[in-house]
């Protein structure tokens, strides 16, 4: 008789038990979450990236700035530095890649000459790698440059 009326209670039309309502919830909710959280770690590497490259660009032009064509160390030895020797500076300076992409230095005297009062510019491109396999785009790329003026 017990079970008769468990089984009635069970089968009869009317409000019934929410038991298990949360975990179906969860399991609906958390890859949404995780997407999102990660969607969010991606766009913090390539913040991070840009800011990488921008500081880069600005070591170069300072490196430059003071190896102009007057450029002599305390001995009197010429420190003159040229385009290539700012590029490989640049690219030796260990900034970390946490993303696996690529960076290329681009170390240019707009008015030609490495005389003192002459600009020097550096630009640095970098290719960002998305790691997602549901974004469309594999690739971003960025790019910043400096100019300063040659100082010795």
């Amino acid at each position: 008789m017990k079970i008769l009326g468990h089984l009635r209670r069970v089968l009869a039309p009317g409000p019934h038990s929410e038991d298990g309502s949360a975990l179906i919830e969860f399991a609906l909710t958390l890859p949404t979450l995780c997407g999102l959280l990660f969607c969010f770690l991606e766009l913090c590497l390539l913040f991070y990236s840009y800011d990488m490259i921008s500081e880069s660009a600005r070591e170069g032009t300072r490196y430059a700035i003071v190896r102009g064509a007057s450029c002599q160390t305390t001995a009197g030895v010429s420190c003159e530095t040229t385009a290539a020797k700012v590029n490989t500076y640049v690219s030796n300076l260990g900034w970390p890649n946490l993303a696996g992409g690529t960076m290329v230095v681009d170390t240019t005297y707009p008015n030609g000459s490495d005389a003192v009062g002459n600009p020097v510019q550096t630009k640095v491109t970098y290719t960002f790698r998305i790691t997602m396999h549901f974004v469309p785009t594999n690739n971003i790329s960025l790019s910043s440059t400096s100019v300063m003026y040659i100082l010795q």
